[in-house]
């Protein structure tokens, strides 16, 4: 019998009939990007409201000793609801992104939908040193799979609707659709097509207007006090551009060497301890490393320098321009540890804010240098431009500085400046690692997805699909005679696994080994497989080798065939033939 048609297969088959995929794509890129507006709406309310009670309310009742113990707190509830509430670990935003693209063909857990607004919340909220734009683009990027799968579209579909919910997402944040288009472009290296460009200026506006719908008009960064580019200040420029490229080094091997001893720590609760207690320490004597700090940032652009550090506990010894220029610069030294200690022990955040703060703090810091030595720069125009050398440094993606800065700025009286010192940030930066903060791990394990087709086809192929298990195993003590009729007349193959008791791959056998010896009968009983079998020309490790290193291997060892192991195991081969077969395949759909 068959089983009745619901209402929305109905529709779905309606919608083959009537809307072209093409049209369709552009219907749910807006629906995409009015949900992924709403939740990054949403994940800054819920956020803000629980700082507002603890940072305005019990703080300031009892001043800085608070500071103390709220991180740790955080740290311990966000614990608490991976574990016994979500049952899983909530991976960072942008990377768990990238790597659906990759390896998940652009599909993403539905428990992604939810898991960064019950978690980012409490890490930012209680004040871990981190921001909230990584969650929000977790949650939008989990929205758009999810509405992808949901109307049964295509794998490349549902990645593009992925990287357009990540737009939206970002473009609600900040306000800046086409930063939030760039950074598409730029991180999730989205070939800029017809076929994808309008989703995503569908997305990005969609999510802006519903921003501005629930929130109103206003920016998270203050820039009203922005002023004309002058020539003479072109060389100052140049050299934020060196500092800022050196500060985002900094920023980075802070991170990656915090990330790697926090791994050596396996208990979960003692990571958040030493967490708790090292940015209870930080935030106690540095208030300012409390949450995202955009309020900070805001009296930084400002120059409003006794607002921004009137929650130092030794703020009344403030007294010389010197002091202040010391207390900036210990910011600069100390947030990437807070960051990266908040992330590593298992809080949920992500470094986007983070980076801006510390951009901000170094264009600041660089002024109030100069001024020392009688040279009076702009504030506001080197602690914003400051903020994009920071992205394109630590973030690696120069376009979506220089356009998000010229966006929240609300013009483009900063461009030259922008230019100069994100191309100069980039470049140095650029030398020390070819990895940003999102695409290093990935890069490690060769799952990342970027502009060089041939490699990015690569990674998208799938091992498990290409491994062939038609091939007559031997054992090592059978005789020719036993190989012949059991295996090489019931074979289809010319080539033969030899596996031991264990199923372990001790040898393999071709037709050709054995040719000249087939028909002579006298050799039957005598010979024996274990005089025959010779080792593979290489080995296909499981779990192991990607797909470039399974590539590397047949070339390098002019094989057809080679073995693929598994835990030890004998699995089957994969032939270089159906490898490049389905290379080609995926090259034809990419």
């Amino acid at each position: 019998m068959l089983k009745k048609k619901t209402p929305f297969t109905k529709f779905l088959v309606w919608r083959y009939k009537n809307i072209s995929d093409k049209n369709f794509v552009y219907m749910l890129s807006i629906l995409v990007g009015l949900i992924a507006g709403l939740a990054s709406v949403a994940l800054k309310n819920i956020t803000h409201f629980i700082s507002t009670i603890f940072e305005e309310g019990i703080i300031q009742s009892y001043h800085t000793y608070w500071y103390f113990a709220f991180p740790c707190i955080g740290l311990l509830l966000t614990l608490l609801v991976r574990k016994y509430v979500l049952k899983s670990d909530v991976s960072h935003g942008i990377p768990m992104a990238l790597f659906s693209i990759s390896k998940k063909e652009g599909k993403v857990s539905r428990k992604n939908t939810f898991s960064s607004l019950l978690t980012a919340p409490l890490t930012v909220g209680f004040g871990g040193s981190v921001g909230l734009e990584g969650p929000s683009v977790a949650t939008g990027a989990a929205f758009g799979s999810s509405i992808g799968q949901l109307f049964h579209m295509k794998a490349q579909t549902r990645k593009l609707l992925l990287v357009c919910a990540a737009a939206g997402s970002l473009s609600a944040i900040f306000k800046a659709p086409i930063a939030a288009i760039l950074f598409a472009i730029e991180v999730f290296s989205l070939d800029l097509t017809f076929a994808s460009l309008l989703p995503l200026l569908f997305a990005s506006a969609a999510a802006v207007v519903t921003r501005i719908w629930v929130i109103g008009e206003q920016y998270i960064v203050n820039f009203k006090d922005i002023q004309h580019f002058e020539i003479k200040n072109i060389l100052f420029y140049a050299l934020l551009g060196i500092l800022a490229s050196l500060v985002s080094v900094y920023f980075s091997k802070v991170y990656f060497t915090t990330e790697n001893q926090f791994r050596k720590v396996n208990n979960e609760y003692l990571k958040v301890v030493l967490a708790g207690i090292i940015l209870g320490v930080l935030t106690f004597l540095v208030p300012p490393l409390y949450g995202e700090g955009f309020s900070f940032m805001n009296n930084l652009i400002a120059q409003n320098y006794d607002q921004a550090l009137e929650t130092f506990l030794f703020k009344d010894t403030i007294e010389s321009s010197w002091v202040i220029l010391f207390l900036i610069f210990g910011l600069i030294l100390l947030k990437p540890i807070a960051t990266s200690v908040t992330l590593s022990s298992g809080g949920v955040g992500g470094v986007f804010a983070p980076v801006l703060f510390l951009g901000a703090v170094t264009g600041s810091f660089f002024v109030n240098i100069c001024k020392q030595f009688g040279f009076h720069l702009p504030s506001s125009n080197f602690t914003m431009v400051g903020m994009a050398g920071l992205m394109a440094g630590v973030l690696q993606a120069p376009l979506t500085a220089m356009f998000l800065i010229a966006e929240i700025t609300g013009g483009y009286e900063l461009f030259i400046p922008l230019m100069i010192v994100v191309g100069i940030s980039f470049m140095i930066s650029k030398a020390f690692s070819d990895s940003n903060i999102y695409t290093k791990e990935l890069k490690d394990k060769n799952a990342l997805i970027t502009h060089n087709k041939d490699q990015a086809v690569l990674t998208l192929l799938k091992l498990d699909r290409i491994i062939e298990e038609n091939f007559v195993k031997l054992k090592p003590q059978m005789t020719l005679k036993d190989m012949l009729f059991t295996a090489v007349v019931k074979s289809k193959r010319n080539l033969f696994p030899v596996v031991n008791e264990e199923e372990e791959l001790v040898g393999v056998i071709t037709l050709d080994d054995i040719r000249e010896m087939m028909f002579d009968t006298s050799l039957y009983d005598t010979v024996l497989v274990e005089f025959l079998m010779h080792d593979a020309p290489d080995y296909i490790y499981y779990g192991k080798d990607d797909m470039q290193m399974v590539m590397g291997k047949f070339q390098s060892s002019g094989a057809w065939n080679l073995p693929v192991i598994k835990e030890g195991k004998y699995v089957g081969f994969v032939s270089k033939s159906k490898m490049l077969t389905a290379y080609r395949r995926k090259l034809i759909t990419y």
